[in-house]
């Protein structure tokens, strides 16, 4: 995604070389990524061309080169600093989980799920963002976004309803994909926010404005649930934010001096949270209701907005500043972040409806351990490459029977 793995020594994951007309083999997190990550390679969404060579040595280097290499792409390279930052970012979200129905009897679950809560979701909308800087509205883009975002969030939709009614003994439950239900709110957001892409990368200030927008959101109650719009727009500057970025930005993050101011700020951000953890309502992380719908004045959710915004945003940067940029055991795992991020939904949900967390030894501190420690390894194994062989058809499906086909590919395959 950036070129700053090279400045630091940071090693790179290699790709799989990309078939021709074709990106569906490489397969990324989060849907997007594919044209991301061949922009980032390149230190931005602008394609460099390359100079041309004098005659003699073109004709000389059409000798030595088999034409079995003639016209085939290089091997496309994935930044590990992102791919890691997403599987560390995933399983923060399964410890989170795992530790909400802890909050009650535990004031240090409460300030750990409330420090996790402000950083880890505005972390993975800003690389979000950041893969879809490129986007627009071609052919090849418009359809991954519908197969690779818009498919997902029908069929998980779908399942998540299903599983309700039976697991949690609710078989009136409705089927509703204007009201996403648990973790779908991501992938519609996801689908608005990339819509909009062309229109942030055209206006003058869009990080100012987006924030605007989000402030005006956080003060409208009459919004409601559709689509939880109330989450796009409220989330939405972290998202612009991404668009905004440069590889040099994250360089700044990754200075040392940037990993040792970290851990001081990290620590006050947990210390303010324990005190904070009986006097506020978790719910204003979620940014799903507006503030009056929080029993709040209306000039709070202003408020609010602003305030989470900067500490979210100093707590992101503290997060990337300790991201590895080299290769690791986990760094492979960042390419199956979606599917942690949807399928341990499934296990969160049934934990409560079966009453997994009645038992009072969960509530002790060794219980609130391994429940940490089982959240993680979950999410691990769901990021797995066996995981995303199995649910490819559901996550990343192909649908080429739906698709008109263009006719300079279709001149090219009758040739």
């Amino acid at each position: 995604m950036t070129n700053d793995a090279q400045a630091h020594g940071d090693r790179r994951v290699p790709l799989p070389p990309q078939q021709q007309g074709s990106d569906e083999t490489l397969n990324l997190a989060w849907p997007g990524e594919r044209q991301g990550h061949r922009d980032a390679a390149r230190g931005g969404t602008a394609t460099a061309t390359a100079p041309a060579r004098p005659a003699t040595a073109t004709a000389g280097a059409a000798k030595e080169t088999p034409k079995a290499d003639a016209g085939q792409p290089k091997a496309k390279q994935r930044d590990a600093f992102f791919d890691n930052a997403k599987y560390l970012a995933i399983v923060l979200v399964a410890m989170g989980h795992s530790w909400e129905p802890l909050r009650d009897g535990s004031r240090s679950a409460a300030a750990l799920y409330i420090t996790v809560y402000a950083f880890h979701m505005p972390a993975f909308i800003i690389i979000s963002g950041y893969f879809s800087r490129s986007f627009d509205m071609r052919k090849d883009r418009l359809q991954r976004l519908i197969t690779g975002v818009a498919i997902p969030y029908i069929l998980f939709e779908v399942a998540y309803t299903l599983f309700k009614r039976w697991a949690d003994d609710d078989p009136g439950y409705p089927i509703s994909l204007l009201d996403p239900w648990y973790l779908t709110w991501f992938l519609i957001a996801l689908f608005v926010w990339r819509l909009t892409t062309p229109l942030w990368k055209i206006v003058r200030w869009p990080v100012p404005l987006a924030l605007t927008i989000a402030v005006l959101a956080s003060v409208s109650p009459d919004i409601g649930d559709d689509l939880d719009l109330q989450r796009v727009l409220q989330f939405l500057p972290f998202f612009v934010i991404g668009l905004s970025l440069r590889p040099e930005h994250f360089k700044l993050v990754r200075r040392r001096q940037a990993r040792i101011a970290a851990v001081p700020v990290m620590a006050a951000a947990l210390v303010f949270a324990y005190w904070a953890a009986p006097r506020m309502n978790a719910a204003w992380f979620y940014h799903r209701d507006a503030a009056q719908e929080l029993g709040a004045p209306w000039w709070s959710g202003a408020v609010m907005t602003l305030a989470m915004f900067g500490c979210s945003l100093v707590l992101v940067a503290c997060f990337f500043a300790w991201i590895p940029g080299r290769t690791m055991w986990c760094t492979a795992l960042g390419a199956g972040t979606l599917y942690g991020y949807l399928l341990h939904g499934f296990l969160a949900k049934g934990s409560r409806f079966w009453h997994w967390y009645d038992n009072p030894w969960m509530h002790t501190p060794w219980g609130a351990v391994l429940l940490t420690l089982i959240a993680g390894t979950v999410i691990t194994l769901l990021c797995t490459p066996p995981v995303q062989r199995a649910f490819r058809w559901a996550m990343e499906p192909k649908m080429t029977w739906a698709f008109k086909k263009d006719p300079v590919e279709a001149a090219r395959g009758r040739a």
